[in-house]
């Protein structure tokens, strides 16, 4: 822990990804602590931080997670706060991912982002699909990466098909992933291992790709 960041992979890294937690769980949960390593292992320096209410859960606190839209102004300042050298790519966990996709056009027009990078999008409630969360997806000009489980309630394949989104996102779709992009191996035929790895690659490969 650095400050007001958990940072992990090398000094020399391709670039820095700046990842906000989920709406329920902190920084530091086994999915975000998962896919940081194994973005690490794929030479990018991740960096999580937590919104206010969640940091003051830590002191006892209860707090509900707010609005995502009041949350824009501390993710402003995390990248403010982590300086970071070379390209940044902004993101989250759920929650966190949708507050980055709200602030990711202006960060980029201003040159301070280089991309915007979704570990399970909302698209809307569980088991609510008519409240969709996708309004700004359709105009988004940053270059995006949402990495998708395929039987996330928050937005499966099949749903996602139909909705309107901006032609600068791309989904990598983890087979039988729920939203934690968790699987069952006996029915998808792949370990947890796999799709971390999966997620490295298809992260490294869409970096190379809006980079180059």
């Amino acid at each position: 822990m650095t400050d007001n960041f958990l940072t992990d992979g090398p000094d020399d890294a391709h670039a820095t990804i700046l990842l906000a937690h989920g709406a329920g769980a902190p920084m530091d949960s086994a999915s975000m602590t998962a896919t940081a390593r194994a973005l690490a292992a794929a030479r990018f320096r991740v960096a999580r931080f937590e919104f206010g209410y969640m940091a003051a859960r830590r002191e006892g606190a209860r707090k509900p997670p707010p609005r995502a839209e009041t949350l824009i102004p501390e993710y402003k300042a995390a990248v403010a706060e982590l300086s970071a050298a070379g390209p940044l790519i902004i993101g989250g966990k759920s929650m966190g991912g949708r507050v980055a996709s709200m602030v990711a056009d202006e960060l980029h027009a201003a040159g301070r982002i280089a991309g915007l990078l979704c570990l399970g999008y909302p698209f809307h409630p569980p088991a609510k699909p008519e409240q969709l969360r996708t309004k700004h997806l359709a105009d988004l000009r940053t270059p995006t990466l949402i990495c998708q489980g395929t039987r996330d309630d928050f937005g499966a394949r099949d749903e996602v098909a139909g909705y309107t989104l901006s032609d600068s996102i791309e989904i990598l779709w983890l087979e039988d992933g729920d939203h934690d992009l968790k699987l069952r191996k006996a029915v998808s035929g792949f370990s947890a291992a796999d799709h971390l790895k999966t997620l490295a690659e298809g992260v490294t490969g869409w970096f190379a790709r809006i980079t180059r």
